[in-house]
């Protein structure tokens, strides 16, 4: 009975840390590397710094989908991290 308490204890903190991350927002268009690097799923310092070297470049990102051009960053990146891409845009 022990063991389940547990368990059950150690899967409800692991949901919640889950939901908590998944409401982190991060808008593309003014964060850092160490920002993106910590909200986006699947993007490290490296791909975090190559968002900001393509924003550089080429002005802010218009549609969420233009992150695609950023090398490093595929389609699964982008479909992990939808709910948590802001473009400083909304209103």
């Amino acid at each position: 009975m022990k063991r389940l308490a547990i368990f059950l204890l150690t899967l409800s903190l692991l949901m919640g840390a889950g939901l908590a991350q998944a409401q982190t927002m991060v808008n593309v268009n003014e964060a850092d590397a160490a920002a993106l690097a910590a909200a986006l799923t699947g993007v490290g310092q490296a791909r975090a710094e190559a968002i900001i070297s393509y924003r550089e470049a080429n002005g802010p990102f218009q549609s969420v989908h233009e992150l695609l051009q950023v090398p490093g960053i595929g389609p699964a990146t982008v479909e992990l991290n939808l709910d948590r891409i802001q473009l400083g845009n909304e209103e």
